[in-house]
């Protein structure tokens, strides 16, 4: 039985109460002989802050590269709004990803059957929705210089954020995102906004150039402000949309909400590979905030961060098997009707964090029987 090193990062808000569910399906895994977890915890975001001063340590850092793979639940919240810019919880988040390289980032969105009234869209409209957002994740605006704050002659202040992106970068992301589409419905969106930027001219004209790499995938391109309004529109037109940082990370919250909740999907960003050792940094991460409403009274959804699990056995572990037997359990454990608040109907019966969590190892254990 293989051992693989993971490192959970429980982060800020329902963070620590999610990550336990994670724990119980580790054991599950180790005592079904299936695969050993070599498990590491470290602090990041406010958690860090509060302890060390720094929303990321050399420590955690460490622990990461040394990681086959990372599991972050969220960080954030209100109790940092005042600390400094680059000290605040997301910066670690942020600065985690640069470091480890982690340009791809794949944000399914997938409809379970048993959720498909709990859309905001018609549910013939999202029934077996299964679109895969690309999104690159260490350029652009986030990440460009200069960004600051300055203070004119006039005592007017001025904003700086810079957009930019290189050949390279743009030519990587939209490489994931084809030789993904190879895998599914054979079709790639490209989603910019080259009548307005410069930076979508070139993303345009790169992701163009890299098709014809792929003859046998049919590319198209949208302005991304039409994209939006696609996903809520008609969402099952699309397969595999790729895209900038920025417009992928707001592209990524709308599709989200078709499938009913934020609280039910995952999301992965993958480095590239290292050619002498064959390793790739990755980081899995439900999309959902740290939810401070919430934190504490062991009500949050844990089926994101599980399905974040599951991801890094498709893509760390090489376990496709043991992704597709865990996304069918959690299925079958909606399927019966087991629903945390966010996503019951009003006067629903609902279950709490570790209810659901053991009614997928329950789930999965019916599946080895």
């Amino acid at each position: 039985m293989k051992t693989y090193k993971l490192l959970l990062l429980p982060g800020d808000g329902i963070g620590p109460e999610i990550i336990g569910e994670i724990e119980k399906l580790v054991r599950f895994y180790r005592e079904a002989g299936i695969a050993d977890f070599a498990t590491e915890k470290a602090l990041i975001g406010g958690a860090s802050y509060d302890a060390y001063g720094a929303p990321l340590t050399g420590k955690t850092l460490k622990l990461a590269r040394d990681a086959d793979a990372v599991l972050l639940v969220a960080v954030g919240g209100p109790k940092w709004a005042g600390v400094p810019f680059d000290k605040r919880p997301e910066a670690g988040l942020l600065g985690l990803r640069k470091a480890l390289g982690l340009f791809a980032n794949l944000r399914p969105a997938i409809c379970y059957p048993a959720l498909a009234d709990a859309s905001s869209l018609k549910p013939e409209l999202v029934q077996g929705l299964d679109m895969l957002i690309v999104r690159e994740l260490i350029g652009g605006v986030y990440f460009g210089e200069p960004k600051e704050i300055v203070t004119l002659e006039n005592g007017e202040k001025r904003a700086v954020d810079t957009q930019l992106y290189t050949t390279h970068e743009i030519e990587r992301i939209a490489r994931v995102a084809f030789e993904l589409a190879r895998k599914r419905a054979k079709r790639v969106t490209s989603a910019e906004k080259h009548n307005a930027m410069k930076t979508g001219v070139l993303w345009k004209e790169v992701v163009t150039r890299v098709g014809a790499d792929y003859p046998d995938i049919e590319l198209n391109h949208i302005f991304v402000d039409n994209c939006g309004m696609q996903i809520v529109r008609r969402p099952k037109q699309f397969d595999v949309i790729v895209t900038d940082n920025l417009f992928g990370d707001i592209l990524s919250d709308v599709a989200a909400m078709t499938t009913g909740s934020l609280g039910i999907l995952p999301s992965a960003s993958l480095g590239e590979t290292d050619p002498a050792t064959g390793k790739a940094n990755a980081m899995y991460e439900p999309v959902h905030g740290s939810a401070p409403d919430i934190t504490g009274k062991g009500i949050a959804n844990p089926i994101a961060t599980l399905s974040s699990l599951s991801m890094a056995f498709r893509y760390s572990f090489d376990l496709p098997e043991e992704s597709d037997r865990l996304e069918k359990a959690i299925a079958g454990a909606l399927a019966k009707g087991l629903r945390t608040a966010d996503i019951a109907k009003p006067g629903e019966a609902t279950v709490n964090t570790s209810q659901m969590g053991d009614a997928i190892i329950a789930a999965l254990k019916e599946s080895l029987a």
